[in-house]
């Protein structure tokens, strides 16, 4: 299952790398600003979970931190490599990897939790975080979507370029809490414009499933915020 979901992200990859890790990546880098790095030594080891396209590690590397970026995707981590020459990357499944080193932070962003979709695997990948934190003061900070009345309508994003054409539409199905959205893509290459299409799949998770992997994982201290309300995220 794995490696069909990294092989549809691999095809979303040049989308991903030009417009969202980008956009989001100045405001995640602020709210780390006030979150993250006042509780970091300088220098410190930091894992960046499911690190897409390599924006924030970026960010990171050039705060002088060492930064490990992994990710399932092959396609995303060829322009993190580009996008954050100082950092290490790795290829792994975030549900099953292991790690030598030892980190004082760990950070997913992106919603990227959203994409494990069962609350099992999201517990195994909460306890894989922790067996590679390196002491009890180490930071695993993420951040998840969760269920709102702004997912209940259909959503759709366009991008039109002179070489390129993107449409995302999104859905949500409430019953199965789970957030689709279907992409098609076009290209101009070499042969002429070329057409891809693809489903992506995001499961949202109440507070207390969350809540209760965590402590299953072993965090015993942990704090929630709220994104939109405290930091002005959209």
């Amino acid at each position: 299952m794995s490696e069909k979901i990294y092989s549809d992200y691999d095809r979303f990859a040049w989308f991903y790398n030009r417009y969202w890790g980008p956009e989001f990546s100045s405001p995640a880098l602020a709210i780390y600003n006030v979150l993250l790095f006042p509780h970091l030594p300088a220098g410190c080891r930091i894992l960046d979970l499911c690190c897409g396209t390599g924006q924030i590690a970026a960010g990171l590397s050039e705060r002088g931190y060492q930064v490990t970026g992994l990710d399932g995707s092959e396609a995303m981590l060829r322009f993190a490599c580009e996008n954050a020459p100082l950092a290490e990357f790795i290829q792994a499944d975030a549900r099953t990897f292991t790690l030598p080193q030892r980190f004082q932070a760990v950070l997913s962003a992106f919603d990227s939790l959203n994409h494990v979709m069962k609350l099992e695997e999201l517990t195994a990948v909460f306890r894989n975080v922790y067996n590679v934190m390196d002491d009890e003061d180490s930071v695993f900070l993420f951040d998840l979507n969760i269920e709102d009345e702004s997912e209940f309508a259909g959503q759709s994003i366009d991008m039109v370029e002179e070489d390129h054409a993107c449409i995302v539409r999104g859905s949500y199905d409430r019953l199965e809490k789970l957030k689709r959205y279907d992409v098609t893509m076009f290209q101009v290459e070499e042969d002429g414009w070329q057409r891809s299409d693809l489903t992506l799949y995001q499961r949202y998770y109440d507070n207390l499933e969350v809540l209760g992997a965590l402590a299953d994982a072993g965090f015993q201290r942990v704090k929630t915020y709220d994104a939109r309300r405290e930091f002005g995220f959209t």
